[in-house]
């Protein structure tokens, strides 16, 4: 792969996890466990690719109607790519010790959602070249950021709550869950241009609404 390719490829996913990790200005977390997030998260993409081209096998790739579209957007993409970042989440940053604030689950949460996003853009990149390596940077790379502060936020809110903390985790997942696949349907509709760039400006307007999420947890560090 072509260096300047590759280095498209990773800086957008790189840069929004320093950006996170400034974020977390109380009690800042170990550097390996932002990596071994980062690394899991890169895993998954794995096996979601493999899912996702199966429906390519089954001849998904352009679907006819608005409605297929719809169920590929739910359950094959938004699902399955959102569940398993929930599922990394909740198994291995969420129960440790080192899990000591709320904001942690913001910052836990878009490591593992820049490692999925980070190999998923090489990937593209390889495959479509420098123009799909510029419009992912400000559209795929920071969407799979937004649904992650999501999820993270509510995993904070369920550290802080823990009387009630796989509804609170569940509902940050749902949520993320909706955003992703009303964010990929209006992507793969082919039917209203104007719906696409709806979708992104939709995407920048939510990072706004994202970022007063990750105040709040910082507000609400016991270390402050």
């Amino acid at each position: 792969m072509d260096p300047v390719l590759l280095l498209l490829a990773i800086i957008p996913g790189l840069f929004i996890s320093w950006y996170i990790y400034r974020m977390d200005r109380h009690e800042r977390e170990h550097r390996l466990h932002l990596i071994v997030c980062f690394v899991l998260g890169m895993a998954l993409t794995l096996p979601a690719t493999r899912l996702e081209g199966w429906t390519l096998l089954l001849g998904f790739e352009y679907p006819s109607s608005m409605e297929l579209r719809l169920i590929i957007s739910i359950l094959i993409v938004a699902v399955g790519e959102e569940f398993g970042k929930f599922l990394i989440l909740v198994a291995y940053p969420l129960p440790r010790p080192f899990f000591n604030e709320p904001i942690d689950g913001i910052v836990y949460a878009v490591m593992i959602g820049m490692g999925f996003a980070t190999l998923e853009n090489i990937f593209y990149v390889t495959q479509f070249g420098l123009g799909t390596a510029i419009v992912r940077s400000f559209t795929a790379v920071p969407a799979h950021a937004l649904f992650s502060v999501i999820i993270g936020y509510f995993a904070g809110l369920a550290w802080l709550h823990p009387e009630r903390k796989w509804k609170l985790l569940f509902q940050g997942l749902g949520i993320a869950v909706a955003l992703h696949a009303v964010y990929d349907f209006l992507v793969l509709q082919r039917y209203y241009d104007w719906l696409m760039i709806f979708a992104v400006a939709g995407l920048w307007i939510s990072i706004f609404f994202a970022q007063d999420l990750i105040r709040r947890h910082q507000d609400s560090s016991p270390f402050k």
